[in-house]
């Protein structure tokens, strides 16, 4: 039998086989994301309605590119009103009726993009000018200003073309539109905390690439003073302020309010609480602060999955380029199909011919079969609205050059991050499912577990079962109160992040990793559901990115799928081995305890580095029917020295 080292001399890649998974990392997570549709819902009914009985209806195919053509509303079932006629009708006998088209139409955008939109004034629909007088541009504008004060709604002007006085005027160079042309923002005003537009972001980079510095800029406004002003406020423990990095998972929250502003402080040097920023803010950024060392890569694998991103912000130092531990989150950052957008910082001390490679090297590093990313570098405020306009195809990746020190496109940012559009869907009507993030021992209050609603919705008072625990059970408790941003409300959908109080639960009971799912059924509440179902074996579909050697089975990695992070052994692969850049069916075990799991979650696994991403395909695993019947014979086939070719073709999507 060969030894370790035999083995790892065979296995050397060339450098085309080093590329190979980074080929397969596109579509491999296009195809993923294709397969969520499959999910089931985690909480079987009492009349078992969520089995696997009947075939799965087959995924649909989208392409995030053409949602804009969605916007453009091409269909030809009713006929249409041009927008001018709308703004600017004045006939006695049909004014009205133009109005309360007006007012359908932005209450039907609203919706769509859960409270806040944007409008454009003196374009059609399909994009054709309505050519605007300056007389007309006031009275369209007169008119908007009259409805959303009865939509209890607000506004701001984004930009406009050839509107003489304006201040945010962006000029008109290439002559293309003709009269008056301008991009408004409406935002509504929230009735409550729950009418809160909600965005996470995830912040990831390379050690010393700038990323607490550029949060606490952004969050808690001033500059830098280039020695680490900024970020000391956003550290949890004291080694953090010694060493000057991150060392844990950090959550700030950036709000502004219906108008477009950054909600922060009139008194200089007075920071707000978390909960002033989320009472006075119509929309709210929560950034992860996550860590950029080699050394916490598993705490900042578990932020990326655990917390949900809608957005993933790389962060990269000027003068030290896409290195180091970058790659590495940017290539999670793509196997789970968030869309990304980059920041280049410390322009101001890099020189210009070292800023130039590092520009050739990121718009390289983009372009590549493994990202399949269009960089759109972001100069002027026009660049900043457009691109965050079109966001919506993940295709895009929008790039900044800014400095905390001289605060250099940092304006750019803020409006970015304000115009962002929402991104991700949740279900609501879905059965309730909460995943345990972290957990805390409050004085007075309790247990307190924090994380995101998957799914659902969950009142205080609710009865719900928390676990599973190392034995693979759940624990009966109610919730006492629940908060968001620091801030008590009475419930909690799905999409949001919340804290919960629990009673009658030890801290030691929790921990990171479990879940929460309501005690009674949706239909009946006197009906207390039986106890979920977990798993300590599954199977997935997986693509191996990265590995010196051959995976056999007994290969064991430390495995994540969403906030769990547990070691895991392969027990079963349906060929004799695997290699960097094959797709596979592998059953897998988890050494510890059973976890709950679905259909479609992602899963990641790492040894050190990121070895490879997968989706689950099934929950359980039967050894009466393995994945690769055939497998004794080949084992001794290798074993004797008889080299058997592992199948080339991948598995059939």
């Amino acid at each position: 039998m060969t030894t370790r080292q035999e083995r790892f001399k065979q296995g050397q890649l060339s450098a085309q086989e080093r590329r190979a998974g980074e080929s397969a990392l596109s579509d491999f997570a296009d195809y993923v994301q294709q397969q969520q549709a499959l999910r089931k819902p985690g909480v079987a009914t009492s009349n078992g309605s969520n089995g696997t009985n009947g075939a799965a209806p087959a995924p649909k195919h989208e392409h995030a590119e053409l949602d804009i053509l969605d916007t453009l509303d091409l269909g030809d079932d009713k006929p249409k009103v041009r927008i001018r006629h709308l703004l600017l009708n004045d006939d006695a006998e049909t004014k009205e009726e133009s109005i309360a088209q007006l007012r359908s139409l932005i209450e039907a955008r609203l919706d769509e993009g859960h409270g806040e939109c944007l409008f454009d004034v003196g374009l059609e629909d399909s994009g054709d000018s309505q050519n605007l007088s300056e007389a007309e541009w006031d009275a369209a504008l007169a008119r908007i200003r009259t409805l959303l004060e009865v939509l209890k709604a607000d506004w701001k002007i984004l930009m406009t073309k050839n509107v003489p006085g304006s201040t945010v005027d962006v000029g008109n160079e290439t002559k293309r539109e003709k009269g008056c042309v301008g991009k408004v923002m409406i935002r509504r005003r929230p009735k409550d905390l729950d009418d809160t537009i909600e965005t996470r972001i995830a912040v990831v980079g390379n050690v010393d690439a700038g990323k607490s510095t550029l949060l606490g800029v952004l969050v808690k406004g001033g500059l830098d003073d280039g020695r680490g002003k900024a970020r000391v406020n956003l550290f949890r423990h004291k080694h953090e302020v010694e060493s000057g990095r991150t060392s844990s998972v950090g959550m700030e929250i950036m709000g502004f309010d219906t108008k477009g502003e950054v909600v922060v402080s009139g008194v200089p040097g007075r920071k707000l609480s978390w909960e002033e920023i989320g009472k006075r803010s119509a929309k709210v950024i929560s950034f992860t602060d996550l860590a950029g060392h080699e050394r916490y890569l598993r705490t900042t694998v578990f932020g990326l999955l655990s917390s949900e991103p809608n957005y993933c912000l790389l962060m990269v130092a000027a003068n030290n380029g896409l290195i180091g531990m970058s790659k590495e989150h940017l290539g999670i950052a793509l196997a789970l199909n968030v869309p990304v957008m980059v920041c280049i910082t410390k322009i101001d001390i890099c020189p210009p011919q070292i800023l130039a490679q590092t520009v050739t090297q990121l718009t390289k590093i983009l372009k590549s079969p493994g990202a399949r990313k269009i960089p759109i570098f972001i100069k002027s405020r026009e660049d900043c609205i457009n691109t965050a306009t079109q966001f919506v195809s993940q295709r895009i990746c929008p790039i900044f050059q800014v400095s905390n020190v001289t605060g250099e496109s940092l304006d750019l940012v803020r409006e970015f991050l304000n115009i962002l559009p929402h991104h991700g869907k949740y279900d609501i009507d879905a059965p309730f499912e909460f995943h345990v993030n972290d957990t805390f021992s409050v004085p007075f209050v309790g247990t307190v577990v924090s994380g995101v609603v998957k799914s659902g919705v969950v009142h205080a008072g609710d009865t719900v079962l928390v676990g599973p625990d190392s034995l693979g059970q759940f624990t009966t408790t109610t919730v006492r109160s629940i908060e968001r941003k620091r801030i008590s409300v009475p419930a909690c959908s799905a999409g949001q992040s919340a804290s919960f109080a629990l009673r009658r639960v030890r801290r030691k009971d929790v921990r990171k990793g479990m879940v929460m799912l309501l005690a009674k059924s949706d239909s009946n509440p006197n009906i207390l559901i039986p106890q979920p179902k977990v798993y300590r074996e599954f199977v997935a579909e997986v693509l191996i990115l990265s590995h010196a050697t051959t995976i056999r089975t007994k290969y064991q990695a430390m495995l994540h799928v969403g906030p769990v992070s547990q070691t895991c052994a392969i027990i079963d692969i349906d060929r004799a081995y695997i290699r960097t850049g094959d797709r596979a069916t592998v059953a897998f075990r988890f050494v510890q305890r059973p976890e709950y799991l679905a259909v479609g979650d992602r899963i990641l696994f790492r040894e050190g580095r990121t070895k490879g991403l997968g989706i689950v395909k099934e929950v359980e695993y039967d050894p009466n029917k393995p994945l690769n019947p055939d497998a004794a014979k080949e084992r001794a086939a290798l074993e004797g020295g008889v080299e058997v070719p592992a199948p080339s073709a991948p598995v059939a999507v």
